[in-house]
């Protein structure tokens, strides 16, 4: 198996695959979104009855169980640039949501690896 990552915007596709490279995931599809404030408001609404915009949702489909029969199907991340002051945070952070991870329950495990992955990324623009 490998990564699908067409529906994920080229200039993501490094931090996407860092997130799931620290979070163990080597194989299935997942898409990225950027979308305005009053799209991630009515997603955030519907889904979190929460009547406001925020940075980053994410919707996992294939969760931990059976191996699902074809490609593993990782979710969505959906992110509003207007509400984040760091893009390549917000994919880390989303793609570490479908992989499981949660911040809020956790022991700070997710926020942990969302800040070794960040770090990563960002020595290795910074070495060319």
């Amino acid at each position: 198996m490998t990564l699908e990552l067409d529906d994920v915007p080229a200039e993501h596709r490094r931090a996407v695959r860092a997130a799931l490279a620290a979070a163990g995931v080597s194989d299935g599809h997942l898409a990225l979104e950027l979308v305005g404030e009053r799209r991630m408001r009515e997603l955030n609404r519907a889904h979190r009855d929460c009547d406001e915009p925020t940075d980053v949702l994410s919707f996992p489909i294939d969760g931990p169980g059976p191996e699902p029969p074809g490609p593993r199907e990782l979710g969505d991340v959906v992110i509003c640039p207007a509400r984040t002051a760091d893009l390549s945070e917000a994919v880390v952070h989303g793609v570490l949501h479908l992989c499981g991870y949660d911040h809020e329950t956790d022991e700070g495990e997710m926020l942990g690896l969302q800040a070794e992955v960040l770090k990563r990324l960002q020595a290795s623009v910074a070495d060319g």
